[in-house]
Formats: C-alpha cells, sequence, structure tokens
C-alpha cells in the first residue's frame, strides 16, 4: 500500500466496471451519496481520488492513483497514465454513461502556490484535504473534490495539487444514468 504522495510521473487513471476493495486504499477523506435511482461513495486518497458509483444495476469505479499502487487487472475499462489532457468514454449495457476529462498541468512556482493558497483557504462544499508538507517545499499536497448530484446523474471535479513537481492534476467525470 503507498502511503505518501507519488511523483506526478507514477499517476495513474482506471476505471473498473465493479467495486475495488477499500483495504487497498489509504482514505482521509469521504463522502456517501443517495439519491433516488443511485448511490456513490466519493475518497480522497493519498494518490488522489476513489469514485465508485452504483445506478441502473451497474457499478462504476473510477481510480486516480499512482501506477504502483496494486489495484485489480479484471474489468478494468480504462487504464490511462495521468498526463497531459485527455478525454474518456464508457457505457455499460444497462445504459449507464460514463465521460471523463482528466489533465496534468505543470506550473510555475508563483501560480502553484497561488491555485493552493486559494484551494487551501476558509470552508468549502465539497470535500477538502490538507496533507502534510513533504518537507522539501513549506506547502503540503491538497486534494479537493466538489460533488454536483442530479436526479439521473452525478457531477465529480477533482483537484490534486502535488507540490514537489509543482503539477494539478484536474479531473472532471460525469455519471449519467439512462432516463
Amino acid at each position: 500500500m503507498i502511503s505518501v504522495r507519488p511523483k506526478v510521473a507514477e499517476l495513474a487513471f482506471r476505471l473498473f466496471s465493479r467495486p475495488i476493495h477499500p483495504e487497498l486504499i489509504v482514505v482521509h477523506q469521504s463522502r456517501r451519496i443517495q439519491r433516488g435511482h443511485y448511490d456513490a461513495k466519493v475518497d480522497i486518497t493519498n494518490c488522489g481520488h476513489v469514485v465508485t458509483f452504483n445506478g441502473a444495476k451497474s457499478t462504476l469505479c473510477e481510480v486516480a492513483t499512482s501506477s504502483g499502487q496494486p489495484l485489480p487487472t479484471r474489468r478494468c475499462l480504462i487504464q490511462q497514465a495521468l498526463k497531459g489532457s485527455r478525454t474518456e468514454e464508457a457505457t455499460c449495457q444497462s445504459g449507464l454513461e460514463y465521460r471523463t476529462h482528466f489533465q496534468l498541468e505543470t506550473v510555475g512556482a508563483e501560480m502553484f502556490w497561488m491555485v493552493g493558497q486559494q484551494l487551501g483557504k476558509g470552508q468549502t462544499e465539497g470535500l477538502l484535504h490538507r496533507f502534510g508538507s513533504s518537507g522539501r517545499m513549506a506547502l503540503g499536497a491538497i486534494s479537493y473534490v466538489n460533488i454536483e448530484t442530479r436526479q439521473h446523474s452525478m457531477l465529480i471535479q477533482a483537484i490534486h495539487t502535488f507540490p514537489d513537481d509543482y503539477a494539478i492534476v484536474k479531473v472532471e467525470s460525469l455519471f449519467s444514468l439512462p432516463e
């Protein structure tokens, strides 16, 4: 199990058509969502996040983590290195649709500190976790996940900072049930 923030070169993005075992991840913040037609669990982990969405008799599990994180290989629908900018889609036989856009952006020190200060200040409606400093940098990593729910859909917007690399990972995912 990975217990510290990985280097950005080691990041991976995966989508499974099954839940993953909770003992495989270290959870720092968590929220459960229950709507009439679906339920979901959103976790901030040491490497990124895990979103498990159950609806339309299907399960989709989005994982932003380290490529070294031990995860199952069965029923993996999407497996990509988390670098650059990318859009992915998947549709389950039940009609559950999934669309995501993720990007890894390396920024200058000034921009990184500004983003970190904006994310880390004040109360927030979403999930927020401030990690301790690695010792090299004064500011620790920050993970923020905003969750918007509708009757037949859920939108997740996640931002994860990686101070040692002056990098920011942004993920926006939409889970949509058939109407």
